[in-house]
């Protein structure tokens, strides 16, 4: 077996990514480079240690090559991208191949960019090609892509509540109404630095409601700590509080998630949550969002709620 680290943005994506090229052994995520031993995540965030997140391959170069494996990682990431992967800003997010054998290194001076993204896209495991004479003995032949990736991104949901009953604001109320903040991200997708959302570690009983609206949305029994930086939720509060679709911005092919009545942006979900749970995690602005705490949901109209909380 051999070993080769790569850091490709987000380490997440990337090291689910490579543990299904065929040849790859083990995939696991860390921090390289830094000049703190064991960090936490909320240390790399800050920039000051110095570490970028990474990806330990050990693989069976008689599939797999390292030349391959490169190859992987330029058509996942974008390589003219100074600290920043995608919608991931910041000196950890830089990319990199950091070997451990010295004869590997001529290998990974390679001349290409073909433009990518950071949250890894899983379409270019189709590309993988395996070493002749491999595992199984056929000679080298691309590799099929997991169906249930595909599977597992809806192209977009239909809400069953009406905008009526929810009426969005005039865009002139909502400068009023919102700070600067809210408005960026309710309204033009923006996202709000990890770590620093009112609602990451709040765990209170009660109703996250749509922070334009009014609209419930999330409830507290079903938010966890997913130690991303964002709160999260393994469901929303009914099947037609939210709606998700297709998101191809910044490079990247996510799935936004959208309030229903107001279709203000509050975040992402993604296929990681507990298991337990369904597997899914709700990934959303704290600014987003406005926490009605369960003992006020009769006085803010949300009583029906409270066998949700």
């Amino acid at each position: 077996m051999k070993e080769i680290f790569l850091a490709g943005g987000c380490f997440w994506g990337a090291e689910e990514y490579f543990s299904l090229v065929p040849g790859v052994v083990d995939a696991v995520n860390g921090y390289a480079n830094g000049s703190v031993a064991n960090p936490t995540y909320e240390q790399v965030c800050t920039g000051a240690t110095g570490h970028v997140e990474t990806v330990h391959v050990t693989y069976d170069p008689t599939i797999v090559s390292l030349k391959t494996l490169v190859e992987q990682l330029f058509a996942i990431i974008d390589p003219l991208s100074f600290n920043r992967q995608g919608n991931d800003v910041g000196s950890q997010y830089r990319t990199g191949v950091y070997y451990v054998d010295a004869a590997d290194e001529p290998v990974i001076y390679l001349r290409k960019n073909p433009g990518g993204y950071c949250h890894v896209n899983f379409a270019s495991l189709s590309d993988v090609r395996t070493e002749k004479g491999g595992a199984d003995g056929a000679d080298a032949m691309p590799a099929e892509t997991p169906a249930e990736m595909s599977a597992e991104t809806p192209a977009e949901t239909s809400a069953k509540t009406s905008a009526e009953a929810w009426p969005k604001p005039t865009d002139a109320e909502l400068r009023r109404q919102l700070t600067l903040q809210q408005y960026a991200i309710t309204q033009h997708a923006g996202t709000e630095r990890a770590f620093t959302g009112e609602y990451d570690m709040h765990f209170e009983r009660g109703v996250y409601v749509d922070v334009v609206t009014g609209q419930p949305l999330f409830s507290s029994a079903d938010k966890y700590d997913s130690g991303c930086g964002w709160p999260a939720f393994s469901r929303a509060i009914s099947d037609d509080a939210v709606t998700m679709r297709d998101d191809r911005s910044f490079g990247m092919h996510r799935i936004e998630v959208r309030s229903s009545g107001a279709d203000s942006h509050l975040g992402h979900m993604f296929h990681d949550g507990p298991a337990e749970a369904g597997g899914r995690r709700y990934c959303i602005n704290s600014a987003a969002l406005r926490f009605v705490p369960y003992d006020e949901l009769d006085a803010a109209g949300l009583g029906d709620w409270k066998s949700r909380c």
